[in-house]
């Protein structure tokens, strides 16, 4: 392979043919979809999710050599975006239901992960996810309450996603080969979910509580509500507990009351 990786970027191609007809054969695609891709490198999924005949297919590269080689490679084909995919405007692509690919890039995986996620009517904007990350990330992600890795990412991901392991893939897969593990996971939106009126709330106080996950519940209902004792019985939290000792749900009934109560929209 000709093509010097960028760390800085994180970037690690996979090469392995297996895990590649894995990962496409998850899409289960037809004439009629359009698929994004993130990150697609040196195009090796690309190529095998062209051959699925798909309706259109984006792929978005930052890397503006890559996204030259691409544009050569598959000629009008593919629509290649060569930008930061969390700079792209997808608006347009919100009632499409895509099917998105992406081999995110370790430094900034949970921020995309959580700006698809706080899309409005996600059901509309995308059929599945199927990405893969840092094992270390997936794990958080996965992570159910009273676990050491669940936090942030596990609330806010379980909020409007179903979410499925599909495999752990090793580091000899990818070029160059990276010196943790992959996971590949597939996320499904939820037909039904918590309603909460505005994401960046939800984002708000899982931070504030998991600044602190050391300490007693006390110390940030304290800091969210002048009145924490009452709030806490109203929802019926033992405030000697840890953060990783609440559900998802708790943290959702927590962040409807602080909208209701300051409301915040």
């Amino acid at each position: 392979m000709n093509v010097v990786a960028k760390k800085s970027l994180g970037q690690n191609f996979l090469i392995d043919e297996k895990i590649l007809n894995l990962i496409v054969g998850l899409g289960n695609i037809n004439s009629n979809d359009i698929v994004l891709e993130v990150g697609p490198g040196t195009g090796n999924l690309t190529e095998k999710i062209l051959k699925k005949g798909p309706k259109k297919i984006i792929v978005v590269e930052k890397d503006t050599i890559l996204s030259m080689n691409l544009k050569k490679k598959f000629n009008k084909d593919i629509i290649v975006i060569n930008d930061d995919i969390l700079n792209y405007n997808q608006s347009y692509l919100y009632k499409k239901k895509i099917i998105i690919f992406g081999n995110l890039p370790y430094n900034i995986s949970t921020q995309i992960l959580i700006s698809w996620i706080k899309i409005n009517n996600l059901n509309n904007f995308c059929k599945k996810f199927i990405l893969m990350f840092q094992k270390e990330v997936a794990d958080r992600i996965l992570a159910e309450f009273n676990n050491k890795n669940y936090g942030r990412i596990s609330i806010i991901s379980s909020w409007k996603m179903e979410i499925e392991k599909i495999i752990d893939i090793d580091p000899n897969s990818f070029f160059p080969r990276p010196k943790i593990k992959s996971t590949l996971l597939v996320f499904k939106p939820k037909n039904k979910f918590y309603k909460i009126k505005n994401p960046r709330n939800l984002e708000h106080i899982t931070n504030i509580f998991f600044n602190q996950k050391r300490k007693m519940i006390k110390k940030p209902m304290q800091f969210l509500f002048k009145n924490y004792e009452e709030v806490a019985k109203e929802l019926s939290l033992d405030l000697t507990l840890r953060p990783q000792n609440l559900s998802n749900l708790t943290y959702y009934k927590i962040c409807s009351y602080y909208e209701k109560l300051f409301k915040k929209t």
